[in-house]
C-alpha cells in the first residue's frame, strides 16, 4: 500500500488498492487503518476522498514501518514468551533467530520509500498493465 500510493503521489481509494493489488479490500481497509494509525497514511473523507502518504516518502524509513507493523517477537512461539519450552535456557535457537531479525531489521533501516519506489513508471505500469 505504501508503495502504490508512493507511486502515484494521489489519492487513492481502497477500492483501486483492492483491484490492482488483487487483495481483499477489507484487508486492505485494516492494513489502511493500522497505516493511519502509526501515521504513515492520510484518509480523506468525503467526495474525492481515499489515502494519500502523510509524509514525503524519503522520511518513511522501512525498517521504521516493519518494527511497527508487525509482530515480530512471535517469529517462533518461544520467542513471544507465550509457551512454556521444555528446553529453554539451552537451546540455542532463540538466540540465533533474534540476531537473524536483528541483521533483517538493521538492513531495512537502510531503506526508505523513496528509495524503493524510484522506479515510480515501471511500479505503475506493474499495476495498471492495461492502461500502459
Amino acid at each position: 500500500m505504501l508503495m502504490a500510493l508512493a507511486a502515484k503521489d494521489e489519492v487513492v481509494s481502497i477500492d483501486w488498492l483492492a483491484d490492482h493489488y488483487g487483495i481483499s479490500r477489507n484487508h486492505l481497509a485494516k492494513v489502511a487503518q493500522e497505516l493511519v494509525a502509526a501515521g504513515y497514511v492520510a484518509s480523506l473523507r468525503g467526495r474525492g476522498g481515499g489515502l494519500r502518504l502523510a509524509r514525503p516518502p524519503a522520511e518513511i524509513n522501512v525498517g521504521e514501518v516493519v518494527r511497527r507493523l508487525e509482530n515480530l517477537t512471535g517469529f517462533v512461539a518461544c520467542m513471544g514468551g507465550k509457551e512454556n519450552c521444555a528446553i529453554d535456557g539451552v537451546c540455542g535457537l532463540k538466540p540465533a533467530l533474534a540476531g537473524a531479525i536483528d541483521a533483517f531489521l538493521t538492513h531495512l533501516d537502510q531503506f526508505d520509500l523513496a528509495q524503493i519506489t524510484a522506479s515510480k513508471s515501471r511500479l505503475l505500469r506493474q499495476l495498471n498493465p492495461e492502461e500502459a
